[in-house]
């Protein structure tokens, strides 16, 4: 079971692998899930519009596309982020873009945990468990 993280038509983000996949794994586990096969692919607005046209007939850009691969409670998907929309949210919330990078990693992770963002409800709830998740996060 691993965690993988590639790049495709960008540069890979700086983050803490290691770290970064023991914060996940002890999210998962607060969900009562384990993590399975997981990759994480960043790439550009370009490659993330091309998959959502493609798969979810989705003709927009967007930061985070998942796909969940997950079996009773083994976690388990490949999760597209887009590097340009990242960098331009983290200006947008005058944020630090390594932050805004571990705040969609989370995103991805909670989706396969079971938590959804369709609602304004739902939405509320995602970004509590975002934040909860991310104090969680050791710097």
């Amino acid at each position: 079971m691993a965690i993988i993280y590639q790049a495709e038509e960008v540069k890979l983000p700086a983050i803490k692998k290691r770290e970064t996949s023991n914060w996940i794994k002890s999210i998962a586990t607060t969900y009562g899930k384990k993590t399975g096969e997981i990759a994480f692919i960043f790439c550009s607005d370009e490659k993330i519009l091309e998959i959502n046209n493609q798969y979810l007939q989705h003709d927009y850009y967007t930061d985070i596309i998942t796909f969940d691969y997950t079996e009773e409670d083994i976690i388990s998907g490949d999760i597209f982020i887009s590097v340009d929309t990242v960098k331009s949210n983290a200006s947008q919330f005058k944020t630090d873009f390594i932050d805004e990078i571990h705040r969609i990693i989370i995103h991805g992770i909670l989706h396969l945990c079971g938590i959804n963002d369709k609602s304004p409800k739902e939405r509320k709830h995602m970004t509590e468990c975002e934040n909860r998740a991310l104090e969680m996060l050791q710097k």
